[in-house]
């Protein structure tokens, strides 16, 4: 199973299906327009459709007005007939889901969300946000990456967070920790000419350990694949011993 945040017509999630139709049959959910950001989110107060857009053997392309999360629990409650696929895919996304993005982006939503229903998964995002990016030199690393989960699976909770620099040279894949950082955020603050205020979401993300050697957004600036495990359980297990001694 496929799907995205930037919708199912995007170049990023073509490249993707067509680089792993030969892996298997292939079941596209995807939303019908961009839903960045919209991380695990569910839709709740609006009907959801789903529309079958394109149908060939061995491959069936749907659209749907939800999130990616609510493509992946349609797909699996609608269009499977009770199988689970051997494996979720989400992506290519336009632009990193490295470091804390993972908490925001619905790349990794849909991949989080198949992870919870005990699927392997795993979320590919390309470091280049324009609808002309270049996938191609990701092709090898995209299949590598997949036929390893297909074989070894992964373990209950667990998936992958895979981020590809936009550069037409890679050097390898490198097994990486998240990168500390956060979103310096800033709002323009503008007048609507209908009367009020409105404002547009600004801002850079800063890198709390440039020179962790260990980190994706390391490996990434040095030309490499980062692949970063990472599970649904955030339990602080170091904290629970810590916390034994408060007073609680």
């Amino acid at each position: 199973m496929i799907s995205n945040d930037d919708g199912y017509a995007a170049p990023g999630i073509r490249f993707l299906t067509e680089t792993l139709r030969q892996l298997g049959d292939i079941v596209l959910v995807a939303p019908d327009a961009g839903r960045s950001g919209m991380s695990t989110a569910i839709t709740v107060r609006t009907p959801l459709f789903l529309k079958l857009i394109e149908e060939e053997p061995g491959l069936k392309i749907y659209k749907s007005n939800g999130t990616p999360v609510d493509c992946v629990k349609l797909a699996l409650n609608q269009l499977t007939n009770g199988r689970k696929p051997d494996v979720v895919i989400s992506g290519i996304n336009h632009g990193t889901n490295s470091s804390v993005a993972i908490h925001y982006s619905g790349t990794l939503g849909a991949v989080i969300e198949a992870c919870i229903n005990g699927i392997p998964a795993v979320g590919f995002s390309l470091d280049d946000h324009t609808m002309e990016a270049d996938f191609e030199p990701s092709r090898p690393y995209i299949l590598k990456i997949t036929e390893n989960v297909l074989h070894h699976g992964l373990p209950l909770g667990c998936c992958l967070n895979v981020n590809i620099p936009g550069t037409p040279e890679l050097k390898g894949i490198r097994l990486c920790r998240q990168a500390r950082g956060r979103w310096v955020e800033e709002f323009d603050k503008r007048s609507h000419p209908n009367g009020g205020t409105y404002y547009w979401l600004t801002g850079n993300f800063h890198n709390d350990e440039p020179d962790a050697l260990d980190t994706d957004m390391y490996a990434m600036r040095e030309g490499f694949v980062s692949v970063v495990p990472s599970q649904v359980d955030m339990t602080a297990f170091n904290l629970i011993d810590q916390m034994k001694d408060w007073d609680l």
